[in-house]
């Protein structure tokens, strides 16, 4: 279906951070599938927990126990707030199961009245008809009917419009520590601290988003830790399998009591196979020293990034992000980069707000950050603004 602008490019394979053409082009990827490839490429770990665990049995359903889920649950549970854990395979269904979840507490508890959700504006949670409802953005709604009721918007890092916005029927609040889709757009660590002050003040739900900024990105297994937050529930998907399909929720208990046999279910969700990659994801990113690693090589990176907007001020405005999701805001439009940078063998993933954002896999060596920049430098010169005032003559 024609629903997807697809760029005129095959890849054949790939090897750590490279992802290479059958006619022999080399890309370095600082896209990683959309944040979601966390260990590169080819990563010899991730392959062979997938083909082994796939030779033995990939798919059985919840039906029966899954111990290959049962270990991942209680690892995350194990680096976490967290006491369960609900899987599934994408984002939009962890922020669906998310959102259920805060609905049932709510009945559970006795306030079925309780079923709203504040979101942010400039959000994103999922292609799903209650997610885009959730994330609010006229684009995505359009054509697809009466918006699912339930979910109510302020503007991002905005404590005051979010206590005004609470009223009797507020059940919780559900935002991303850093924006990807709206433009790598990062929380404030006090904007953080007061949703969790406003929602026990409130005696509401705190959700986190971290289908994309989680899973190591920013140094820390979760963006929230940064503020010393402890939400109630946070969606996880695109890392956690490191390009195998997989999503979760991770909720405390006053959750999770709630999602009762028959409240909420998935074929596919937690599989063999599927808990096999993310085990194999854990063995990295928890290994002692890897999300130092990860915040010492972003901490370079964002240095890059600024020394290059210093360098190129009439292509680049800004440097926003952390760790490794890092979003350059662009004074050209973000897509026209995207193409300098295709051209110079970069892969980047154009975001909301005119951002170019970079999320290269969690392995990326120094080296190869210092070659990306090189490569960004390349991108900034075809983009100046004279070369296409020359252009259009």
């Amino acid at each position: 279906m024609p629903n997807y602008n697809r760029i005129d490019v095959s890849f054949s394979h790939g090897e750590g951070v490279w992802l290479m053409t059958d006619d022999g082009r080399r890309f370095l990827d600082f896209g990683a599938g959309i944040a979601t490839s966390s260990l590169g490429h080819g990563h010899a770990g991730l392959t062979r927990a997938i083909a082994e665990q796939a030779a033995k049995v990939m798919h059985v359903s919840n039906l029966y126990r899954v111990p290959q889920a049962e270990r991942l649950a209680a690892r995350l549970v194990d680096a976490s707030f967290g006491d369960s854990v609900f899987f599934c395979n994408s984002g939009a269904e962890a922020n669906e199961a998310l959102v259920k979840s805060f609905r049932k507490t709510m009945a559970d508890e006795g306030k079925p009245e309780r079923f709203r959700v504040i979101c942010a504006e400039g959000a994103f949670h999922g292609r799903t008809l209650a997610m885009i409802a959730a994330t609010g953005n006229a684009k995505y709604l359009a054509g697809f009917g009466p918006a699912v009721d339930g979910f109510d918007h302020v503007p991002f890092n905005n404590l005051n419009a979010l206590r005004a916005a609470i009223t009797p029927e507020t059940a919780g609040i559900l935002v991303e520590p850093i924006q990807g889709e709206g433009g790598v757009r990062p929380a404030y660590g006090e904007y953080l601290q007061g949703l969790r002050a406003a929602a026990d003040e409130f005696g509401l739900l705190l959700g986190f988003d971290e289908v994309q900024c989680g899973m190591g990105r920013t140094g820390k297994l979760f963006a929230h830790e940064w503020a010393g937050v402890m939400p109630d529930a946070v969606s996880m998907a695109k890392g956690i399998g490191g390009g195998f399909p997989l999503g979760a929720l991770v909720a405390n208990e006053r959750v999770a009591k709630h999602l009762v046999p028959g409240s909420h279910g998935t074929t596919y969700g937690g599989s063999p196979l599927a808990c096999a990659a993310g085990n194999a994801v854990l063995d990295v990113v928890l290994a002692p020293g890897f999300l130092t690693q990860v915040e010492q090589v972003g901490a370079r990176f964002q240095a890059g990034l600024e020394a290059l907007v210093r360098r190129h001020g009439d292509v680049f405005g800004a440097v926003r992000g952390h760790g490794l999701m890092q979003g350059l805001v662009c004074l050209v439009p973000n897509g026209e980069v995207q193409t300098a940078c295709f051209n110079e063998g970069l892969l980047a993933v154009a975001a909301g707000d005119n951002v170019l954002r970079l999320v290269p896999p969690l392995i990326v060596s120094e080296s190869e950050i210092d070659e990306a920049l090189v490569r960004l430098d390349g991108a900034a010169r075809r983009c100046k603004p004279s070369l296409f005032a020359a252009a259009a003559k």
